[in-house]
């Protein structure tokens, strides 16, 4: 069982502050860790935190 932690969208842009619109469109891009659909349907989405804490140290390192 994986017991990562799965952040959802308010979560997620509290924490990088980027917003809903340029969030999907980076990750369109691959510019951001893709979403995980938390439902068959897909309607309920969240990221793992460890991939969005990865990308937040990837930008600020130097």
């Amino acid at each position: 069982m994986n017991s990562e932690r799965i952040i959802r969208e308010s979560e997620r842009l509290a924490i990088t502050g980027i917003s809903r619109t340029t969030c999907w469109e980076m990750e369109k891009k691959g510019q951001f860790p893709k979403r995980r659909k938390l439902t068959p349907n897909g309607s309920s989405v969240g990221w793992f935190l460890s991939e969005i804490n990865e990308w937040i140290q990837s930008r600020t390192v130097m």
